[in-house]
C-alpha cells in the first residue's frame, strides 16, 4: 500500500492553514507594493548551469537536481559509473535543478531583459524554493520565500530602505520586537586580509556563518580544519568578540584594521547605510551591527543582514544583502543588486505558536443553507444565488441528512450562520437565521436577512 506521508521536509496545507498563509503573504505583499516593488514569477526549474557555482560549496551540495529526460545513462559505461566519478556522472545525467532561492533566478531574468526594464528595477516574488537540507525545527526542504530586490543601482539608500520595510511588515503581523543584524562583506574580507595566512573569503565566511548552530568553539574547530593557523583563529575570535553600541563597535574595528584596507571601505559603507536612518524612526526594530554575521552565500559583495525575533528560538526570519556582480555570470556587467527575503515558513510557525493570526482568518463563507428537503433543491439554489448576488458568501448542504451533521459541517468550516427553511418558511417569505456561535435564532424576510449579513 502506498504511504500517504509527504516527502521528508515538506508539508501539506489546507483549509484554515492555507488561509493563514495567504493572510501572511498578503500583508507582506501590501508592504512590497507600498515600497514600489512589482511582481515577478520565475520557473520552478532552472538550467543546472544557472544554479551551480553561485551558492558556495555547501550550497551546491543542497541543490535538488533533475535528471535529463529519456535515456540519461546513454554513453556511460561501467567505468564511467564508478563512485569516484560522481561529478562526471552528474554532468552527464543532470541538466536542470529546482531553484535554491529566488535571487539567482531574479539575476538571470534581469540579465536577459535589462534593456526592456525600468532601471532601477524593483521586483517582489513570493514562490517556493527547494533545498536538500536536513529537516529541523523551522527548516524545511520545500518552503516559500518572500523576496524584494532592486537591480541597477549602487545607492546604499536602497540598502537602508529594507530596514523600515522589515519594521512595517513585522508591525502589521503583530510580531515580537526584532533585531536587525547588519554587517558588510567587505569587512569580513578585510578581516581575512589582516590575517597572517592567505585564506579564501569563502572558507572564512562558511565557518563564521555556522556560529549560531555550533557556537564559537565549533567555529574555531571548523577554521582549524580548513587550514587556518591557531594565531589567526585567535585573531578572528577577537574580531567576533567586539562589543558595545553600534558606533563603539565600528570605532573599535576601525582601530584593528589597516587604514585604506577593504575592511575600512566596508565600515564606511556600513556607516552610510545607518546614517540614512537618522530621520526614520522604527517602531519595533533594533538595528545591531554584528561583525560575526557572515551570510554563507558567495554572491554577496557589500551590506548583509539577518533579522531575528527577540525571545523566539527560531533563527533568522528575514535575511539578505547587496550583490553587485551577480549578473556578470550571465554575461551582463554593471547591474548591481540588493534585496531581502522573508522566511515565510518560520514566520508562519511563529505566528501560529503565538496565536497572532487574526480571529476569523479563513472565514469567507458566511452562511450555510440547511437542506431540509431535497425536493426543495431548485428553490434552495435560487435562494442561494440571490444571496450571493447581494454579496453574501453562501453554501447549501447538498443532501438531506441530520441537521446536527449539517451544523457540524458548518462548525468545521468556521461558517458563522445557518439558514433554516422548509416549505412553510418559503411560503411565508420568512427564514430562520441561526447564529452558530451564540445559538440565537430569529426569523427574517429576505431583505432584512441580507442586511443582517452584510451590515
Amino acid at each position: 500500500m502506498t504511504s500517504t506521508n509527504t516527502a521528508k521536509g515538506t508539508r501539506d496545507f489546507a483549509g484554515v492553514e492555507l488561509w493563514k498563509r495567504n493572510y501572511l503573504f498578503g500583508e507582506i505583499k501590501a508592504v512590497f507594493l507600498k515600497y514600489g516593488f512589482e511582481p515577478l514569477e520565475t520557473p520552478a526549474m532552472e538550467n543546472i548551469e544557472t544554479l551551480t557555482g553561485k551558492y558556495g560549496e555547501e550550497g551546491d551540495q543542497l541543490l535538488f537536481r533533475v535528471l535529463r529526460s529519456g535515456d540519461f545513462l546513454q554513453g556511460l559505461d561501467d567505468a564511467g559509473l564508478r563512485k569516484e566519478k560522481l561529478r562526471t556522472i552528474r554532468q552527464a545525467i543532470v541538466d536542470k535543478g529546482l531553484r535554491y532561492d529566488l535571487t539567482i533566478p531574479f539575476a538571470r531574468f534581469v540579465a536577459r531583459y535589462h534593456a526592456e526594464l525600468p532601471m532601477p528595477y524593483k521586483r517582489y516574488q513570493i514562490q517556493p524554493v527547494w533545498r536538500a537540507d536536513r529537516p529541523a525545527k523551522g527548516r524545511y526542504r520545500e518552503f516559500y520565500q518572500c523576496d524584494a530586490d532592486v537591480a541597477g543601482s549602487t545607492s546604499l539608500l536602497l540598502d537602508s530602505e529594507f530596514i523600515p520595510m522589515v519594521d512595517e511588515v513585522f508591525g502589521r503581523l503583530s510580531l515580537p520586537p526584532s533585531i536587525f543584524k547588519i554587517n558588510n562583506r567587505k569587512i569580513l574580507a578585510g578581516i581575512g586580509e589582516s590575517l597572517s595566512g592567505h585564506y579564501s573569503l569563502e572558507s572564512l565566511t562558511a565557518s563564521i556563518d555556522k556560529l549560531d548552530k555550533i557556537g564559537m568553539e565549533g567555529v574555531r574547530s571548523e577554521l582549524i580544519n580548513r587550514g587556518f593557523s591557531n594565531d589567526d583563529v585567535e585573531r578572528i575570535g577577537q574580531f567576533m568578540a567586539i562589543d558595545g553600541n553600534n558606533a563603539e563597535k565600528m570605532h573599535r574595528l576601525a582601530q584593528m584594521l589597516p587604514s585604506g584596507s577593504l575592511g575600512q571601505t566596508g565600515l564606511v559603507e556600513l556607516n552610510e547605510v545607518l546614517s540614512y536612518l537618522s530621520n526614520c524612526p522604527l517602531d519595533n526594530t533594533q538595528v545591531q551591527v554584528d561583525f560575526s554575521l557572515a551570510r554563507g552565500l558567495n554572491y554577496y559583495t557589500g551590506t548583509i543582514y539577518e533579522v531575528v525575533l527577540k525571545g523566539i528560538d527560531m533563527g533568522s526570519v528575514a535575511s539578505g544583502g547587496r550583490y553587485d556582480n551577480l549578473t556578470e555570470g550571465f554575461g551582463v556587467k554593471n547591474l548591481p543588486g540588493v534585496g531581502l527575503s522573508f522566511g515565510a515558513e518560520r514566520l508562519y510557525d511563529v505566528m501560529e505558536n503565538l496565536g497572532l493570526f487574526p480571529q476569523g482568518v479563513g472565514r469567507h463563507c458566511q452562511l450555510l443553507v440547511i437542506n431540509l428537503d431535497e425536493k426543495l433543491n431548485p428553490v434552495y439554489l435560487g435562494l442561494v444565488q440571490s444571496l450571493r448576488k447581494q454579496g453574501v458568501a453562501t453554501e447549501i448542504y447538498p443532501a438531506k441528512v441530520k441537521i446536527g451533521k449539517q451544523m457540524k459541517y458548518a462548525e468545521k468550516k468556521g461558517i458563522p450562520y445557518a439558514l433554516i427553511a422548509g416549505e412553510p418558511e418559503f411560503e411565508q417569505g420568512k427564514y430562520q437565521l441561526k447564529n452558530l456561535e451564540t445559538g440565537h435564532q430569529e426569523a427574517f424576510d429576505l431583505p432584512t436577512l441580507i442586511h443582517q449579513l452584510t451590515a
